[in-house]
């Protein structure tokens, strides 16, 4: 069975949801970040970095977020990885991994967690993320998903950092086609599993 090590962060949920998608048995080993389990001895001989997720297959460990995505999808004979689409795959893949997350989760340091300590680095930030929803418009304007007209892990990857579109105060209802993709995802029945795999009653934020 694979071992997953999670906090419910957008890193975290990327993981969980798709290991939902794909149907296979993982058991949640929660570790919290609030409280710096991750730097806990335990967790810190498995995990180069002190970071989740982090996943245990078959005493085979794989970390980085990315990596373990693309992990998996092998795994199950490259299920929302098609050999076709690789390569635009790899692209918004890493999009998602160098800069996506990277700059949205600075906007969520000094914007919704340090607000008033940093004008600079707060409209730093919050800059980038505009960019960040233009460009993901832009794409979605040429495909019903990312890389692609099919559902990849390159959406898996990104979804749950819009997930988050409340704290950014950048306004997801004014981009039409990153509305749409989100709006469908939030509807897969995995991505909502995946979204709360605790079972806290946590919901996907809709667009108000």
């Amino acid at each position: 069975m694979i071992e997953l090590f999670y906090y419910p962060t957008p890193n975290g949920r990327k993981i969980s949801i798709l290991l939902e998608e794909l149907e296979l048995e993982y058991k949640l080993t929660r570790i919290d970040i609030t409280k710096n389990e991750q730097f806990f001895d335990k967790f810190s001989k498995i995990s180069p970095l002190n970071k989740i997720p982090l996943i245990i297959d078959n005493e085979e460990i794989v970390f980085e977020s990315g990596a373990i995505l693309i992990y998996l999808a092998k795994k199950k004979n490259f299920k929302f990885y098609p050999t076709q689409y690789e390569k635009y795959i790899n692209e918004w893949l890493m999009v998602q991994v160098s800069f996506v997350g990277p700059m949205l989760g600075q906007l969520h340091f000094f914007h919704k967690f340090n607000k008033g300590k940093s004008e600079f680095a707060e409209n730093r930030f919050l800059d980038l993320a505009k960019k960040i929803y233009e460009y993901l418009d832009r794409q979605l304007a040429k495909n019903k998903y990312l890389a692609c007209n099919e559902y990849t892990i390159a959406d898996i990857a990104t979804f749950p950092w819009l997930c988050r579109h409340e704290w950014h105060d950048v306004g997801i209802k004014k981009y039409k086609n990153l509305s749409r993709w989100y709006e469908d995802i939030s509807k897969r029945k995995a991505v909502i599993k995946g979204y709360d795999p605790e079972n806290l009653g946590e919901k996907i934020p809709l667009i108000s």
